[in-house]
């Protein structure tokens, strides 16, 4: 029995697939729905100047709505940056670190704080777009200027954003895979094409010679090969479980291991930390000042100023995210609840210190590894000279999404015991596990 064939044969993750598909089609469609009241050729004809600068950031985390200026034209990323907010702020205000231990309900009041800030953010944004769009006027973009424009286009692109959150939400409840990532996924997924047909075209050209795309082809290959290969790899601990007897059992006796994974925090901290570069440049958009102009345009993608804070937010969130994530103390306890021990450490405090130890090192090497990956197309298009943007995130993105997803549909399957399709598979997806 081949492995696709498995797929369709269960019908509630059949649902959960065709679902996701469903929703996602629906994204994609809504980025083709323009925003009233904006000259679409004379957009193209701007938006072709901005290749290359943090509009162009925009337009690759919203999956081309930014171009044709469509009511999903702010993308997900409103509702990213509120959660970094709030993740930040969760350990900072005592009030909503108490909430966050509440349990769900607690969960349930901050992600509600964090839609009202993704509000507030859209809000920011959807009227910086459109004064920047107003600013242009040889061709002039908007076909009637004014305050009801702002206005009217703040309030429709407020709304799409939200929508995307419901639609993310709905995928991370009914579907596969988390909702947000996801459609960051169909967003840059569905620019693929559009980049092959772009690099045949400079082939045909002449602009990039067949040798140049060929060094290109084969660096994206095993770009993709070593992302593959660290997200799945892990260091494990040792662990024992004493011997217990209760009654005439002998309970415990067993070894096994924690698996601590090379990047914890998988493809979190480059998307948090584009999206905090793309904030201040967003407010650059409201002062004309010349100083503020300059900062932004250092606030750049290729800038050297935007590089060296990209890498060292990349390193922030790489260990900030993996200690929200991996708390040290719970795994220690449950060690220590049910006899468990690492050989050679006391359990306990020492437990701890030793598993937060090996956790600070292998992140250090995770957050290396995000940060060559994603300053690779700046390096790739200095000593190359390539014409058009290879993006590092974007992979790192895609083959992360893909792995996780993957993953869920595994452990989806072992939860219904359905050993037909592990037979014939071998699965693997970012925790390294394999099934044969």
């Amino acid at each position: 029995m081949a492995g696709p064939q498995g797929l369709v044969k269960i019908p509630e993750l059949r649902k959960k697939i065709i679902f996701t598909l469903i929703v996602l089609a629906v994204y994609r469609i809504g980025v083709h729905i323009p925003t009233p009241g904006v000259d679409g050729a004379a957009l193209q004809q701007a938006f072709a100047s901005m290749q290359g600068t943090i509009f162009g950031w925009f337009n690759l985390f919203s999956g081309g709505a930014l171009e044709r200026f469509s009511i999903f034209a702010l993308g997900i990323m409103p509702y990213i940056s509120s959660s970094i907010i709030f993740q930040l702020l969760t350990v900072m205000v005592p009030y909503l670190s108490e909430l966050q231990k509440e349990g769900d309900q607690g969960r349930k009041k901050i992600t509600q704080y964090t839609r009202y800030g993704t509000v507030f953010l859209c809000f920011i944004q959807g009227f910086a777009i459109s004064s920047t769009l107003m600013a242009y006027s040889n061709p002039p973009i908007v076909l009637e200027p004014g305050m009801a424009f702002k206005i009217m286009t703040t309030i429709t692109l407020t709304g799409g954003t939200m929508f995307l959150v419901w639609l993310g939400e709905q995928i991370s409840e009914r579907g596969i895979g988390n909702g947000t990532s996801m459609i960051i996924f169909a967003g840059i997924a569905a620019r693929i094409p559009q980049g092959i047909s772009s690099a045949i075209s400079l082939v045909r050209s002449g602009e990039l010679g067949i040798g140049k795309l060929a060094i290109v082809a084969a660096l994206i290959l095993s770009v993709f090969f070593i992302i593959i290969f660290v997200e799945r790899a892990s260091r494990r601990i040792p662990v024992n479980y004493a011997k217990r007897v209760v009654g005439r059992k002998i309970y415990g006796g067993q070894n096994t291991h924690i698996p601590l994974k090379l990047n914890t925090a998988g493809v979190i901290p480059p998307i948090f930390a584009s999206s905090l570069l793309m904030f201040p440049a967003t407010i650059g958009t409201f002062v004309a000042a010349g100083a503020i102009q300059t900062i932004t345009s250092w606030l750049s993608p290729g800038g050297w100023l935007y590089e060296i804070l990209f890498v060292g937010l990349i390193f922030f969130f790489a260990y900030f995210y993996t200690a929200i994530v991996f708390k040290t103390e719970d795994v220690a306890e449950n060690l220590k609840k049910y006899g468990g021990f690492v050989p050679g450490i006391r359990p306990g405090e020492n437990t701890v210190r030793y598993i937060d130890y090996v956790l600070t090192r292998i992140t250090l090497g995770g957050a290396v590894y995000i940060s060559i990956i994603c300053v690779l197309p700046t390096i790739m298009s200095q000593t190359l000279k390539v014409p058009f943007y290879f993006g590092g995130t974007s992979v790192l993105i895609l083959v992360g999404v893909a792995l996780d997803t993957v993953a869920q549909i595994e452990t989806f399957m072992l939860s219904r015991n359905y050993e037909g399709f592990m037979k014939h598979a071998k699965v693997k997806g970012r925790t390294g596990s394999a099934y044969s």
